[in-house]
């Protein structure tokens, strides 16, 4: 039985269950085949831009005796994908400006999907920002702790007439999530922590630089700002 690291067993469990997987960047393919295997999904695609691993996600489909119920696709994205044919589609383990550009030139496929299950590596801030403002509803989210780093990751569907900015709380839940701060996620409160000693070590070094030195009180307003933004997400948890 194939077992999946911390991350990407939760990546799995927002996908929860379905009709066709799409994943997006599938790599050695181990997510679609744990869901199909576990009987999740009775049919998936795994796609990857590189023909190297699609060849080694082709091999373990392969070998889990999955051939018949996954398929590959050397895939841009989801330019190999047709609208309404996957009704989940997972774009995981890649930089959050790959995620919202494979969102953007796959439109109409990604928001023809019942839910997309999208985990970042970078730039949180605005692929949270990009998917309210593109009419992405986020309908679970989820930040684990695996090897010293911080993962999140949300599901989300497509439903314009949901969108709504939460007006001044609005760079607040685009930095740190909503749904994570609601649900006083335990990693999250962690990460907070750790965030906050950062940039105080950052702020006490600015402090220390000369008056006037090139860009240091632009850096410094840049610096209070996310301190300004921790202690309101901290102060959201303890409620």
């Amino acid at each position: 039985m194939l077992k999946l690291s911390e991350r990407l067993a939760a990546v799995a469990f927002l996908a929860g269950n379905g009709g066709v997987l799409a994943d997006v960047g599938t790599d050695h393919g181990y997510v679609p085949v744990y869901l199909v295997s576990e009987g999740n999904f009775p049919r998936a695609i795994a796609m990857d831009v590189n023909p190297g691993p699609l060849k080694s996600a082709a091999a373990h489909i392969v070998m889990y005796g999955m051939g018949d119920y996954i398929q590959t696709r050397l895939s841009d994205g989801v330019a190999a994908l047709s609208e309404g044919e996957a009704d989940t589609i997972l774009i995981a383990g890649m930089g959050g400006g790959l995620i919202m550009r494979i969102l953007r030139e796959g439109q109409t496929v990604c928001r023809s999907a019942r839910k997309l299950v999208l985990q970042p590596q970078s730039e949180l801030p605005s692929v949270r920002r990009f998917l309210l403002e593109q009419g992405y509803v986020t309908d679970a989210a989820n930040m684990i702790r695996e090897g010293g780093k911080y993962y999140p990751m949300m599901r989300v569907h497509y439903e314009p007439s949901g969108v709504s900015s939460e007006g001044a709380r609005m760079e607040l839940y685009c930095r740190y999530g909503r749904e994570l701060l609601l649900q006083k996620n335990e990693v999250l409160g962690d990460y907070l922590v750790k965030e906050r000693g950062v940039y105080e070590k950052i702020r006490l070094q600015l402090s220390a630089q000369k008056p006037g030195e090139t860009g240091t009180g632009q850096r410094i307003r840049e610096v209070e700002e996310v301190l300004r933004l921790n202690e309101a997400a901290r102060g959201l948890m303890r409620r």
